[in-house]
Order: C-alpha cells, then sequence, then structure tokens
C-alpha cells in the first residue's frame, strides 16, 4: 500500500474524531443497546437451572421413599410366606406322619394322610402350587403333586436350614402354569427340637406384580423385582418367561447399592435411560428398584424450555426487527465492501469500488481499491510462478500435463496425430559429481535455452523432473519429433555448458499409435527413452512401430 502524506494521515484523523451519525463509534453504540436483550437470557437460563435441580430433587425424593417402602413391603411377603410354612410344618398331620415314616411303622397310611393333608393346604392356599415333604437326605417323601426332586433349592440348603429356620430358592419360569415361580423351605420340627425333615412349598410371584403396582413412582415409574445378580424376576408392567431374560449391568448394580439407595440415572434392562433407586430386600437376596424414565422427569422442564425459547425468540425478533432498520445505515456500504471481498477471495480481482465519501466506510474503500490494484499485479506473477519451473523458465510438470490432457482431447476430436519427446541428460549425477552442483544447474539452464531455440511456436517444453525433459508437439509424427531431436542435439554441441559439454538421450512416442491416452504416451515415450540409455545414450529413440534414430557424435 502506498504510504499516506502527513496532510492526508491528519484528515483521515479528524475525520475518525468527528461524532457524526454515519460514525462506527456512534452506530457501535446503538448496537450496544440490542446487548440490553441478553440479560433476558442469561435471566431465563439461571430459571432453568433451579427447575432443573427443582425436579431432581423432587423425583430423587419420591424415589427414595417408594424404593424403601416397596422393600419393606417385599420383606413383609417374606415373612408371611416363612410363617405360612411354619405352621404347615408344625400340623399334627405333618409331624406324626413324617414321624412314622421315618420310623418305618404304619408307613403306607402315614404316606397317605400327609399326602392328603398336603393337596387339601394346597387347593386352599392358591399362591403355593406344590408342597413337598423332604427327607433329611433331600429325598421327596410326600408332595401333592408331581414333583419329585427339590433341585430348585439352593445346593446348601440342608446345612443352612440347620441354622435357619427359611431357605428360598431360585426363581423359575414354570411353563405348566405360566408363572414365576419359586421353593420356600422350612425345617419340620417334632417335640424335643428333633428335626424330621423339610417341608418345601411352589410359590408363585406373581401375585409380587400387583404389590409393586402399588408403589410405581412418577406417572410412567416402573418398580421391579430382581435377583442378586441383577436378573428381572416380575415388574410392576407384569411377568414373562422373556423378561426373566433380561439383567442389570453388574456394575448398575453395584453403583446403586453403593449409594445407600440415592437415586441415580442408569440404563434399565430394556437399555433405556432412568432415573431410579435400588434398595435390597431384608431375608431374600432379591433388590427392588424404583425407577422412573428420564425423559419423564424432566418433561415439564421441555415444557419450560419450549416457553423460555419462545420468549428468546420473541426478543430475538425484536432485535432483527431493530436490525434490519439499523442495517439499512449501517450494513449497505458494509455490504458493497463484503460483496467485493467475496469476489476478490473467489479470484475476481476486476473489482471496482466507486469511491465513498465520509467516516470510516470511505477510509476502509479507499484502502481495499488500493490492495485489489497490488493483488492485480501480484497474480500475474504467481501465475506465472505456479506453472513455470524456477530454474530453468520452461513449463513445470503440473502445467505440462495439464497441456498433454488438452492436446489429446483436441486430437481425438480431430482426429490428428501429435508427438512427445522425453529427454534426459546423459551421466548427470556423475556430471555433478565432477564439476559440482552450481554447474549441474548451469547444464540444465543451457539444456532448456537449447530445447526453446529448436522447438516452434505452437510447441511446448517443461522440466519433468531432475535431469528429465518433456516436449509437446502438436500436428507432428515421430519422424519430425526425431529430426527436432536432432537439431537440439547438434545445437547443443555448439553451445555447450561453461563446466563441461553434456549430451541427450531422447524417447518419441506419437498419438494414437503408441497410446491414446496422456498417461500410455508418457509410459511409451519414457520407455523408449530406457531404450536410448541402454543402448548407449546420445541417441533417440522412437517407441517401437517406428524408425529408431542413432544420432551421429560430432
Amino acid at each position: 500500500m502506498t504510504r499516506l502524506s502527513e496532510t492526508e494521515l491528519t484528515s483521515v484523523t479528524q475525520r475518525l474524531r468527528v461524532l457524526r451519525a454515519d460514525s462506527i463509534r456512534i452506530k457501535i453504540l446503538v448496537l450496544a443497546v440490542i446487548a440490553t436483550l441478553l440479560p433476558s437470557v442469561g435471566t431465563a437460563w439461571i430459571s432453568y437451572l433451579e427447575n432443573k435441580r427443582a425436579l431432581e430433587a423432587k423425583a430423587t425424593e419420591e424415589l427414595f421413599s417408594v424404593s424403601a417402602q416397596t422393600a419393606r413391603e417385599l420383606d413383609l411377603w417374606a415373612k408371611e410366606r416363612r410363617y405360612d410354612l411354619r405352621v404347615f410344618a408344625s400340623s399334627y398331620e405333618v409331624t406324626e406322619n413324617v414321624d412314622d415314616i421315618a420310623r418305618g411303622g404304619r408307613s403306607a397310611s402315614a404316606h397317605r394322610r400327609v399326602t392328603d393333608y398336603l393337596k387339601s393346604v394346597s387347593e386352599r392356599f392358591t399362591d403355593y402350587g406344590e408342597l413337598l415333604i423332604l427327607a433329611p437326605n433331600g429325598q421327596v417323601v410326600a408332595t401333592s403333586g408331581k414333583r419329585s426332586t427339590a433341585n430348585e433349592l439352593p445346593a446348601d440348603w440342608r446345612a443352612r436350614l440347620r441354622t435357619e429356620d427359611f431357605v428360598a430358592g431360585t426363581p423359575y419360569w414354570d411353563a405348566e402354569s405360566a408363572r414365576p415361580e419359586m421353593l420356600v423351605a422350612v425345617p419340620i420340627v417334632a417335640a424335643g427340637e428333633r428335626v424330621l425333615g423339610t417341608i418345601a412349598a411352589e410359590v408363585s410371584l406373581l401375585p409380587l406384580t400387583e404389590t409393586l403396582r402399588g408403589f410405581v413412582p412418577g406417572e410412567a415409574g416402573v418398580a421391579s423385582l430382581l435377583t442378586a445378580d441383577g436378573a428381572l424376576l416380575v415388574s410392576s408392567a407384569g411377568a414373562s418367561q422373556e423378561a426373566m431374560q433380561l439383567r442389570y449391568a453388574p456394575e448398575t448394580i453395584q453403583a446403586q447399592l453403593g449409594s445407600d439407595g440415592k437415586p441415580i440415572e442408569f440404563d434399565d434392562v430394556l437399555g433405556e435411560r432412568v432415573l431410579g433407586s435400588m434398595r435390597p430386600v431384608s431375608g431374600l437376596d432379591w433388590i427392588v428398584v424404583a425407577a422412573i424414565p428420564s425423559a419423564e422427569v424432566y418433561r415439564q422442564l421441555a415444557r419450560m424450555r419450549v416457553v423460555t425459547l419462545s420468549i428468546v425468540a420473541g426478543t430475538l425478533l425484536v432485535a432483527a426487527v431493530l436490525g434490519h432498520a439499523l442495517g439499512l445505515v449501517i450494513v449497505r456500504p458494509l455490504n458493497r465492501l463484503t460483496s467485493a471481498a467475496s469476489k476478490v477471495a473467489a479470484g475476481n480481482l476486476e473489482v471496482d469500488l466507486a469511491a465513498a465519501k465520509g467516516g470510516e466506510i470511505g477510509y476502509l474503500t479507499e484502502v481495499f481499491r488500493d490492495m485489489v490494484a497490488r493483488l492485480r499485479k501480484s497474480r500475474v506473477e504467481l501465475e506465472r510462478l505456479s506453472v513455470t519451473d524456477p530454474l530453468t523458465g520452461l513449463d513445470n510438470r503440473r502445467r505440462m500435463m495439464e497441456q498433454l490432457e488438452n492436446e489429446v482431447l483436441r486430437s481425438r476430436r480431430l482426429d490428428h496425430e501429435f508427438s512427445v519427446v522425453m529427454a534426459d541428460v546423459d551421466h548427470f549425477k556423475s556430471y555433478n559429481d565432477a564439476h559440482g552442483h552450481p554447474a549441474g544447474d548451469e547444464a540444465l539452464k543451457c539444456v532448456a535455452t537449447v530445447l526453446r531455440e529448436t522447438l516452434r511456436d505452437v510447441d511446448s517444453a517443461a522440466r519433468y523432473g531432475g535431469e528429465e525433459f518433456f516436449l509437446l508437439m502438436p500436428e507432428t509424427s515421430a519422424d519430425a519429433a526425431a529430426a527436432m531431436a536432432e537439431r537440439a542435439r547438434a545445437l547443443l554441441v555448439r553451445h555447450r555448458p561453461p563446466a563441461g559439454a553434456v549430451t541427450l538421450s531422447f524417447g518419441i512416442a506419437s498419438y494414437p499409435k503408441h497410446g491414446g491416452s496422456a498417461e500410455a504416451l508418457i509410459s511409451a515415450a519414457d520407455a523408449a527413452l530406457y531404450e536410448a540409455k541402454r543402448g548407449g545414450r546420445d541417441r533417440i529413440v522412437a517407441a517401437p512401430g517406428e524408425r529408431s534414430v542413432k544420432a551421429a557424435r560430432a
């Protein structure tokens, strides 16, 4: 940019200091008024956070209470089952007849009486599917149904019943009754605390779904019952064989039980995000879960978010109307500059802004016009450098490939031929080693000058890479290209580099005979060049199908 004179600089400074309506400083003050809208957004955000905390606290309190009440209710249920079984086990029909069976006396009639008793109890108490009398060795002595074993009891149930008065087995799905069940057992104790055996009963877990429904948290919450390892037993949504295959992740169980029932967010058995609380059930290896979908917990918050966004949107609309009105004054001249800058960024330097008067915009326009003028000059030089080899002044490889691709398309459309020549300086590495790299650079410049003088105006030469050169000769046969190469070889003899003579090897290929694409022609010319090198260098070789020309040495 040209430097402003002292008078011009003083004039610009004075204009910047004047508090006029078109001053950007005044316009910024106007925009600051719009910034007063920001407190409304901040207030809405704080209100949102406070309401979120309140909703989370409410849900947390409800879940904490529900899980505790459900755990107590299930504990009472377990105690009732234990009490019922102890009543059954203490019945005269059980103790006397089981004792008779154990002693071997009237075993047939005793077995019949105790069996009738078990069937009678099973019919009266619908929660119990089948009752069994087990001998101390674990064998089934009598049953109200057809069961012959008690495999669902824990493996150590006999040892546990020596110290405990109640044992619960592993819950399972009974296909016949289509409901979840489990075996529970208590010892049969005669007078004198002598253990005669064990009474076990199939207990239906289906009634627990009604119990859980009475403690469902929220509107869409779920109360569930799990085993100690996280397997689902029943829930307030019901029970099924498929549901009993679902399982909570072990880390979820550990994290929840470690929080002492404090509700936290986790994924339920279906993978849904919920806020829930877990508590162990006393007397059973079970866990009760009370959970509310996170979406329900934050539903009210979502509604509030919509209202808040509506208010903010309305405020923004007002700001937009004001901004539009201010834009008529502020943005219009800036838009002209922005549009011109976009065109310049897209590569169009033929932009000419009319000089603006007054304020900072006028100064920016003046600076922009000077910048574009300098860019126009720089682009011409950059375009030249981007397609030129800096050492030889010839086209670079990228430019050569563009020209070659275009020539293939042109010749294919017009059904014309053209030729390409690949040239390589012979023994260039040895030349560099003997005379140094600066001398090698001078040799490459000399070769480039010779090739440039030999070619026609319509031909083009490029430095292909290192000591290799590429020539493109439109409307030229392989023979004519070979003649040109011979002239270049002869001219190079007369214009030898300062450090010593160099020779060239040439490989020639023509379109369409040696290839129908740029890559194929380069490959054919390169193969011919390789043949020239292998044949002794300082010679011209055409691709197969054309005559080979051996250069006469000077």
